[in-house]
């Protein structure tokens, strides 16, 4: 794709990718850095941060690595970098994606890639201007649950689906503070852009284009002040429901999947466990095991006419959750051998949600979105009163 993507050796094996980082916080260290060094092809080749003490973290787990204290020291030696990942706070994925595309680097960006879809397709096509990689991490497409219901419904297990519930919840009465908290809305924070982002990207790899989006969001916890439960209710141009929850308050977790179909119903319990295993240091080579597989209690049920929690349904075995993938899918498509896994046109989309449901959340209205072959913004998006 780029002189940075090529590095071919003819009769060998190629010389892996140089890869720098931006950010060790939680989504550098706990994510990116791991799964980076587990693909074949990649090498973590700098990490950019400041804090010393990330500092030793990162050299404590991978010796070799280098760092710099800025991203501009990355742009300055372009020429030994072959891809930037973007793991920094959310007000400055943009910027520094446009910094790293301007020279000359294919970039991978957490989500969510911005704050807008405006934003986000603006970025892509500075990508394509530049005939640059682009690709947004969006994980969850390789949970186990995930994996397992899109084998499910392509082999017919459900009949035609028509209602997707989607419920990522977590019990934290106390905030934690920080960024990811803060109601600056120059800091992209809340659960709707957070966990919003991974639950409205599944929906719409698994069911398509969104025609409304009608949200309701709260600010339940003394002291927060971004929104932190959060519901979302989208109806697919094929027909779907998709009824979405992310929250920080929920008591009693749901069920994470509950998928009803037009002769069967999945229900799946329980988070994947890739990261979890990834917080506690295991890593997805290195003699640590099978990755990504679950216990057999927690595999989901399919069945009809009884819940699974008194006895309905059949188990079925969970698939193994594969974040590596995801990586490995980005060396192919650097070295033009695949296709971008997650492309920024395909998080705009998500992002077109995002930005309704916070208006309807903020109005207490339902917004019908422009169909897909008419426009690619929701700029024009009317608006109705709910019922």
């Amino acid at each position: 794709m780029t002189a940075h993507a090529t590095h071919e050796t003819s009769g060998t094996a190629p010389t892996p990718l140089r890869v720098g980082l931006v950010g060790y916080g939680l989504a550098g260290s706990v994510f990116h850095a791991p799964l980076i060094t587990a693909t074949e092809g990649l090498v973590l080749d700098t990490v950019v941060t400041s804090n010393e003490e990330r500092r030793e973290q990162a050299r404590a787990e991978f010796p070799a690595v280098r760092f710099a204290a800025s991203p501009d020291e990355l742009w300055e030696r372009a020429d030994e970098l072959d891809l930037i990942v973007i793991a920094s706070p959310n007000k400055t994925h943009v910027p520094l994606a446009t910094a790293a595309l301007k020279a000359g680097l294919p970039v991978v960006v957490d989500k969510p890639v911005a704050g807008t879809a405006a934003e986000a397709r603006e970025l892509a096509a500075l990508a394509g201007e530049r005939g640059l990689l682009l690709s947004v991490f969006q994980n969850r497409r390789w949970d186990n649950d995930f994996l397992t219901l899109r084998s499910l419904i392509a082999d017919g297990e459900l009949g035609e689906v028509q209602r997707f519930e989607s419920r990522f919840e977590r019990w934290r009465p106390q905030p934690k503070g920080g960024w990811r908290e803060s109601g600056d809305p120059q800091e992209i924070g809340g659960l709707l852009y957070d966990l919003g982002s991974h639950v409205v990207d599944q929906a719409l790899a698994l069911f398509g284009p969104v025609a409304q989006v009608y949200a309701e969001s709260d600010v339940r916890r003394p002291g927060a002040a971004a929104d932190d439960d959060t519901f979302l209710a989208l109806t697919h141009t094929s027909g779907v429901r998709s009824h979405l929850y992310v929250s920080a308050t929920t008591a009693q977790l749901g069920p994470r999947f509950r998928v009803l179909g037009s002769t069967a119903g999945y229900v799946k319990y329980g988070l994947d466990p890739q990261e979890a295993a990834l917080r506690e240091g295991v890593r997805p080579t290195g003699g640590g095991g099978p990755w990504g597989v679950e216990d057999e209690a927690l595999w989901g049920r399919l069945g009809s006419g009884e819940s699974p929690l008194t006895g309905g349904g059949a188990p079925v075995r969970t698939l193994p959750g594969d974040y590596p993938a995801y990586y490995a899918a980005v060396a192919d498509a650097l070295r033009g051998k695949g296709e971008n896994p997650v492309t920024a046109l395909q998080a705009a989309a998500a992002l077109d949600v995002l930005e309704a449901a916070r208006r309807s959340a903020r109005d207490g209205v339902t917004v019908t979105l422009p169909a897909p072959s008419a426009s690619v913004s929701t700029a024009h998006a009317t608006e109705e009163q709910s019922a």
